[in-house]
């Protein structure tokens, strides 16, 4: 039975009315229109009680003393008229009179000591926790003054997981708040005093805590995951976001979200997932290379953990090389890139995985029609460190062997990845993350050439804490991509191309919390490649194939970086910041030199230079500016602009116009130059109904030089002067995104139309190196319209339903126009360079989700996917080819999936 602890200065007024079979808010609603009190209590913890009560002039305390009897839940009054209702230990509201004047308790923290809060992580209600007072700092003879920094980290209290983009917040006297990192930290500058202190994040139970701040120090918060299946899901944290939130051109995806699109073979695949987003495109079905605004596949940086992926993809693009189930975040970055990042033109795609499970261990995984996957997950020394291992293989080898077709039969493709992260709680100021993975490809489609493609990549973390304003993380990273092509069946041509790029990087960030106004990131970054650029072996002693081996190449980049984000007023904030990056291309190697305004070929070589070990064959710098401000029209409406410049030292070659394994990365040297880019963007922001709807509206213009194109009829592989087939061109791209989401309730998702231009110019010096006269073409992947839909419906806890619709204008070829012959041999005369395109594109996807039942004490957990990927089997275009059969040249259209795919998968968590 429920227990008062009434003050004794006021009568609790007399209660008459009838509360027949009403849910508690609304007897709370009755209670405070017939009194002048005001309660205060947590909705999700009493919404489904139902009251039954019959009074005539009763006071209020035994009012609610019969409603909340044979309940958990207590009440309390305090001098001000407010009655709180909560579960625990009957409450003291009031503060004793000598309360400033008491010693020290144990619950006192000395300045810069961690205040853990245990009340949390001893129960899965923290109510407790909520109204409890924490002290922050050594208590003084007299009441503090000035200002003291409260920091902490937010983690999840079932597995010891950051929570990241948690809002930590205060809203008297002023709102103040800020947003957790990566690694959960938060870190608020406030007058020294009492404060509620609230968090507030997505798929995260709302919470507070009580704080009385005397000197600096630290609070360690756990919070809950948030499970409301059958209500609406309504994201407080970060609902206003889009419109309050500095950064534009921002996408964030997290798991959950994933999961809930369709793919083609059943598994989660953020990059399928990515390219549904607003300026985001591919060149067509079975590509995970991306094309974001205007910009080539190779123009965006891929870290998974800070370490650099360099493809992304396995089996062609038919599956992302991220294992769905050990993905924490996504984040994209199309604009307003930060200073921390550098080297790619168009964007920046951060992947971040989870911790494990600090808490108990654990196991998920699943079972589909082409692969499999299991991780495992647990605590190293439990509270302190924890590993998660996971791995994911196919068995379309296995598929291919089983059809009676011949063709099918004699074919192979498999693959395989691991991951492996471990992370370590030294102590409050100290924490190390390392993770390691590695994937392989290898198929043989119908023919005697075997592919054979490798990522192997590798990081070490160290993130230290100065103190509660400044903290730092050292990053060690190693990246290993290389690929072979070997064809072994007729003896005498028997060979292996092989080609391999490794990566080393280091680099320091910082991140400085001046104050409240001031977020002052800066740091250092250092990366050495060695490229083996190419080279053909024979294979066995009955091989005719000459040896032919390219240089090797290897490079240095270097970087240095700061930015500040400044809130000049409530309404308008802005931030500043200013990489500056140094390229030198090393020796030993050889360079040619070319006679000058005149298309450099092999006719044209003057001199060869060679350069020994360690030398400096070119050197490239400059500065990289990056300038956004966002300006707050109303509470929910807001305008954003923002500027930068990139640059980009390495570049890909590639003979397809999607990303393929194949394809050949190139160092900047002394005749191919690095790539320079400059984007303008300008957004507007508006959030309706309570911000579960957002809209956006951004248009940018982009500006791109010395990227690589290439000579009509280039050779790209093993070639051992590629300047001679490649030009440096320039391009722009422009366009318009608008995104409509809605967050909450039983259907939710968001619709987005892109209208964008991607065009091309190669206006060289020299005739021989034009291109369609030195006049503007559009770029493989320019695609002026594209719309995108994606809507999930829950009916119950169990059955939901997730849709993918998909529509964009078709690519742009070369198409033969003309057959004519010149002595006896018959030429093709074709069109100027990408003035057709193929058909356009559309594709509808459906998938029902079933949960199993939501016993919480159980073996496994476990649900079905049943999905069915082109339902109306559309017979997309991935290109256009053309055949000379008798005497005649006959057009084809190539499809990727050109009738619908269904598939079912098992997914099960322990």
């Amino acid at each position: 039975m429920g227990s008062a602890a009434v003050a004794q200065q006021l009568t609790p007024p007399l209660i008459s009315g009838d509360f027949t079979n009403i849910r508690f808010p609304e007897f709370v609603k009755q209670l405070e229109a017939k009194t002048p009190y005001r309660f205060y209590y947590q909705p999700e913890a009493l919404d489904t009680l139902k009251v039954n009560l019959q009074v005539t002039e009763k006071p209020l305390d035994a009012v609610l003393l019969s409603a909340l009897q044979k309940t958990p839940f207590r009440f309390a009054f305090d001098n001000e008229r407010r009655v709180y209702i909560t579960t625990g230990t009957a409450l003291q509201p009031n503060l004793p009179d000598n309360f400033f004047m008491l010693e020290a308790t144990d619950a006192v923290a000395v300045e810069d000591e961690t205040v853990v809060d245990e009340d949390a992580k001893a129960r899965s209600n923290s109510s407790t926790s909520e109204l409890k007072l924490y002290e922050i700092g050594k208590r003084p003879a007299t009441p503090a003054t000035g200002k003291v920094t409260l920091a902490g980290h937010i983690r999840d209290i079932n597995s010891g997981e950051p929570v990241i983009g948690a809002a930590v917040f205060v809203e008297t006297p002023a709102t103040i708040g800020t947003a957790t990192d990566q690694f959960g930290y938060y870190a608020l500058t406030l007058p020294a005093g009492r404060y509620e202190l609230k968090v507030r994040g997505i798929g995260i139970k709302n919470t507070r805590r009580q704080v009385l701040l005397h000197a600096n120090g630290k609070l360690e918060i756990d919070v809950e995951e948030d499970i409301t299946p059958l209500k609406e899901v309504i994201i407080e944290a970060e609902k206003d976001k889009n419109v309050a939130g500095m950064q534009m051109g921002l996408e964030k995806l997290d798991i959950k979200t994933m999961r809930q699109v369709p793919t083609a073979f059943g598994e989660t695949d953020i990059l399928r997932v990515v390219l549904t987003l607003p300026g985001v495109k591919s060149v067509g079905e079975g590509s995970t290379g991306m094309n974001v605004r205007g910009g080539a596949t190779d123009q965006n940086l891929i870290l998974f953990n800070d370490a650099t992926i360099y493809n992304p993809a396995h089996l062609f693009g038919f599956f992302s090389a991220f294992n769905p189930d050990i993905l924490k975040t996504v984040e994209l970055y199309k604009s307003a890139v930060p200073a921390k990042y550098g080297g790619r033109l168009s964007s920046v795609l951060d992947i971040a995985t989870r911790d494990g499970n600090k808490k108990k261990f654990a196991g998920s995984g699943g079972i589909g029609l082409m692969t499999s996957r299991l991780t495992l997950e647990g605590p190293l020394v439990k509270d302190k460190s924890a590993f998660i291992i996971a791995g994911r293989t196919s068995y379309s080898d296995w598929i291919l062997h089983q059809i009676p077709n011949k063709t099918y039969k004699e074919s192979s493709a498999s693959f395989y990845d691991l991951n492996a992260h471990i992370s370590h709680e030294i102590n409050d100021k100290n924490t190390i993350y390392a993770t390691g993975y590695i994937s392989r490809d290898q198929f043989k489609l119908a023919t005697d050439t075997l592919y054979k493609y490798l990522n192997q990549n590798a990081s070490v973390k160290w993130q230290h804490s100065f103190n509660n304003k400044l903290y730092g993380v050292l990053t060690g990273a190693f990246s290993d991509y290389r690929y072979t092509v070997s064809n072994e069946k007729n003896p005498v041509n028997a060979s292996v191309l092989s080609f391999g790029l490794k990566q080393y990087n280091v680099q320091a960030d910082f991140s400085y919390f001046l104050n409240n106004k001031h977020t002052i990131d800066f740091g250092v970054n250092n990366i050495y490649y060695s490229v083996a650029a190419g080279s053909l072996k024979p294979i066995g002693g009955e091989s005719l194939i000459e040896p032919d081996i390219l240089q090797n190449e290897k490079a240095l980049e270097n970087a240095i970086y700061i930015s500040d984000k400044i809130d000049v007023t409530p309404r308008f904030a802005v931030s500043l910041g200013l990489r500056y990056s140094l390229f030198n291309a090393l020796g030993p190697r050889d360079t040619y030199q070319y006679l000058p305004n005149i298309s450099k070929s092999e006719n044209t070589i003057t001199d060869t230079i060679s350069y020994q070990a360690g030398k400096s064959i070119a050197t490239y710098h400059g500065p990289e500016y990056r300038l956004s401000a966002k300006y707050s029209l109303s509470d929910n409406s807001s305008v954003k602009a923002s500027y930068n410049r990139m640059r980009q030292y390495i570049h890909m070659l590639s003979n397809t116009a999607s990303m393929s394994p194949t394809d050949i990365w190139k160092l900047s040297d002394g005749n191919i130059r690095p790539q320079i880019g400059d984007q303008y963007s300008v957004g507007y922001y508006r959030n309706f109904k309570s911000n579960t709807i957002e809209t956006s509206v951004e248009t940018y213009y982009k500006s791109m030089h010395d990227f690589v194109d290439y000579k009509s009829g280039a050779t790209l592989i093993l070639n051992h002067h590629i300047e001679t087939d490649v030009v440096n061109a320039e391009g722009k791209a422009y366009g318009v995104e608008v995104m409509v989401k809605k967050l909450t309730g039983k259907l939710n998702g968001w619709v987005s139309y892109t209208y964008s231009r991607s065009l091309v110019r190669v206006n060289a010096a020299t005739t021989g190196d034009m291109v369609n006269g030195g006049k503007y073409y559009p770029s493989n992947f320019d695609k002026p319209h594209d719309v995108t839909m994606i809507g999930n419906y829950r009916f119950s806890r169990r059955f939901s339903t997730s849709l993918n619709f998909t529509y964009n204008t078709g690519r742009p070829i070369t198409l033969p126009l003309v057959k004519y012959y010149v002595g006896n041999s018959m030429r093709v005369y074709y069109s100027e360079r990408n003035a057709y395109r193929v058909p356009d594109y559309y594709r509808l996807d459906l998938a029902l989700n079933i949960e199993g039942n939501h016993k919480i004490k159980k073996l496994a957990h476990g649900s079905w996917t049943v999905a069915v990927y082109n339902l109306t089997g559309r017979k997309n275009p991935y290109s256009v080819y053309f055949k000379a059969e008798q005497g005649k040249i006959n057009g084809y259209q190539l499809s990727i999936f050109g009738q619908p795919i269904p598939t079912v998968t098992y997914n099960f968590k322990f």
